[in-house]
């Protein structure tokens, strides 16, 4: 190689490292492609809400080159820059062609910015000039030497200027079109193309003779090339225009803003939403708040049984004035007798209790606390398929005082609600299962889906890479069979304005609230696939006398179930083999025909009381092993009256007829609940963490 020869080859390599340093010190600036604006969709895909952008009011929404229709980005190619598959970022024949134009004419007839070139000019903007070009020829070097074509292509459709703060195709289809550029049309597609060239002077909706004329330039270029046939320009000269900006989508917005509050920018949310649904139920929202003459609200959550996940989320009916900020499915409000269920679930799975046995509905006083029902009278002996089916108080308080209210709300807590006591309680007590504590819908919800799931409560997934969710055991499948049987069958609401729920043909479990003072009205049901939870009060908490969940809220829920795709509602489904089956009363073992009340039923003469010496009630005990195997739990107690029946979560443990020594095989860390029962049908009740 001669000695010219070697100044060229080291002159060549000074160029490339000079152009690798600056590449290296002075990277493009993505910044504006990183703030583009937050999207939340459904679990298709579909935009539920978007957010302007963090730096501004822009809409920026990303889009990758893929998704959009095919003949639009054949079209802006060929208007735009017809080698950008080809060149390195920079056209030479582009040059060469407007420097002639200018030469023989003496000023600019078409400029030679490539895409690539437009797309460092958004990424920097800058003010227009020659220093500005070779900047943004430097700058398409780079971004060619370090994106695809696609990539870059993607980042021009996601800042291109579309007129007022529209920014993308994605966003000016949206707005323009109100739908997403996936399928255009020819007329619509032209005007995309040529907004970008003079957006604030082409805006249609307020310069539509200025935007049909670019419109129809970019069609007539595109027909001399072959791109578009005589009827499609005649469809762009003639077709209707854009006469207004449609709003953003704006359904699950509550949700949608607490999934994307910390998001960064630009970041899409998949959430487990069904957008039809989410829009059906925002419609009936808004019929029914709009009947409230009172300012009142409502809330709706419905939940996938099978796999957990949240498919219409409303955490408001958007009429409530300053109240539209807050999210009222994630509010705590105090949920009246809704939590009656639970404890009777649970008093079923202790086998204190079957939806035949006997119960008094009369007076009860303890210390200085004298519930009521809701109707201030007395019903007698009721068995307790009719004491919940009815929601009497009081039947309800003598249950939960043998349960135990601590030990109660400890089982509802690990199943993944959270719950809030008044401030100046420290320890739940009996008002609990009316009301007297603070929950979410959202939770409540997702417990009484637990039901639905035979007994194992899951946390709601609300996020579509969410995995399922394995659940905690709630109560026993026997008990959670109970519980739907006698709940399909408690009557309708009745009154004129619930005619039309009273028509549905569908089979729903549910059960409804109203707390102190008619401030939250609630309805909870179940079918086999769906569950569905609604609250209806006003967001400031002030009450609605005569406003309870019955007349309230149950007509609403059968509404959504009748928007459901859920079939016929609640099949016959046989109970489990472990399920006693009687028709009355009699049917029953004695020790279940009649409920006795906390120290009821009576001892012997020197007995002494049943309680249960291991494992310790609150207590944190290490899972005993051997063989580095789990090995079995020693279950003791003293007192009563043998034999004694044991039970780990509702399921009978095997036990010694004499009332021996009795044990019980982990299945692993976590929180038990243990009961004994003796033969005169008194209990005791543990509750364990295990590790």
């Amino acid at each position: 190689m001669g000695r010219k020869g070697r100044i060229a080859v080291l002159a060549a390599l000074a160029v490339a490292g000079i152009a690798l340093l600056f590449d290296r010190l002075l990277p493009p600036d993505l910044s504006r492609l990183a703030d583009a604006s937050r999207v939340v969709t459904d679990a298709r895909g579909e935009i539920l809400r978007a957010f302007g952008t963090r730096s501004g009011q822009y809409w920026r929404l990303s889009v990758q080159a893929g998704s959009v229709d095919s003949r639009y980005r054949d079209m802006l190619v060929a208007f735009e820059d017809k080698r950008f598959f080809s060149h390195p970022g920079v056209d030479p024949l582009a040059i060469l062609r407007a420097l002639g134009q200018w030469a023989r004419q003496g000023r600019v007839i078409s400029g030679a910015s490539t895409l690539t070139m437009q797309t460092a000019r958004l990424l920097e903007p800058r003010p227009r000039g020659l220093s500005a070009k070779l900047a943004e020829a430097l700058r398409a070097f780079q971004l060619e030497a370090r994106f695809s074509k696609d990539e870059i292509l993607s980042m021009y459709l996601t800042l291109a200027p579309m007129g007022g703060n529209l920014e993308g195709v994605r966003a000016a289809s949206l707005a323009y079109f109100g739908k997403e550029p996936g399928s255009l049309t020819a007329a619509e597609a032209a005007l995309l193309v040529a907004l970008p060239q003079s957006p604030t002077r082409r805006q249609p909706q307020i310069h539509p003779e200025a935007a049909r004329v670019a419109a129809v330039q970019v069609a007539e270029r595109l027909r001399r090339d072959g791109l578009l046939s005589d009827f499609e320009v005649e469809a762009v000269r003639t077709g209707p225009l854009p006469s207004r900006r449609s709003a953003m989508p704006m359904a699950a917005a509550h949700l949608a803003e607490h999934l994307a509050r910390n998001a960064p920018g630009g970041a899409a949310i998949r959430t487990t939403l069904d957008g039809t649904l989410q829009r059906r139920m925002e419609t009936l929202a808004r019929q029914q708040a709009a009947a409230f003459p009172d300012g009142a609200s409502l809330a709706l959550v419905v939940i996938d049984n099978a796999g957990g996940q949240v498919k219409a989320y409303l955490g408001g009916s958007g009429l409530a004035g300053r109240a539209e900020g807050i999210d009222l499915a994630r509010a705590v409000r105090s949920p009246g007798s809704a939590l009656k269920p639970f404890v009777y679930g649970m008093a079923f799975d202790d086998l204190m209790l079957h939806p035949e046995t006997r119960i008094e509905d009369g007076p009860l006083r303890f210390s200085d606390y004298a519930p009521r029902n809701f109707d201030d009278g007395f019903h007698g002996q009721v068995t307790v398929r009719e004491a919940l089916q009815q929601s009497y108080n009081l039947p309800a308080i003598a249950v939960l005082d043998r349960l135990g209210p601590s030990r109660f709300l400890a089982t509802l807590r690990d199943a993944g609600a959270e719950f809030r006591l008044p401030r100046a309680i420290e320890a739940p007590g009996l008002p609990v299962a009316l009301g007297g504590l603070g929950v979410r819908l959202i939770d409540l919800t997702a417990l009484y889906a637990g039901i639905a799931n035979g007994g194992r409560a899951r946390a709601p997934r609300r996020l579509a890479d969410d995995p399922p969710a394995e659940g905690r055991r709630l109560m026993s499948p026997v008990s959670a069979w109970y519980l739907t049987d006698i709940l399909a069958d408690a009557a309708r609401p009745d009154s004129l304005a619930q005619l039309a729920a009273q028509g549905s043909r569908r089979r729903i479990a549910y059960k409804t609230g109203t707390s102190y003072g008619f401030r939250d009205a609630w309805a909870m049901g179940w079918t086999a696939s769906h569950t569905v939870g609604v609250w209806v009060g006003r967001a400031d908490g002030t009450p609605r006398p005569g406003h309870h969940g019955r007349n309230t809220a149950a007509p609403l829920l059968f509404q959504v179930f009748d928007r459901l795709p859920d079939g016929e509602g609640l099949d016959v489904v046989p109970p489990p083999a472990e399920a006693l089956l009687a028709a009355t009363t009699q049917d029953l073992p004695p020790t279940l025909r009649v409920f006795r009340p906390q120290g009821g039923g009576g001892r012997m003469p020197g007995e002494q009381p049943l309680r249960i010496v291991f494992p310790p009630d609150g207590g944190v005990v290490e899972l005993p092993e051997a063989d580095g195997r789990l090995d079995r739990l020693p279950l003791r107690a003293a007192g009563g009256r043998n034999p004694l029946r044991w039970l780990v979560n509702g399921l009978p443990v095997p036990t010694d007829p004499h009332g021996d020594a009795v044990s019980w095989l982990p299945d692993g860390p976590g929180f038990v609940r243990v009961t004994v029962v003796d033969a005169a049908d008194h209990s005791d009740h543990v509750a364990v963490r295990l590790q």
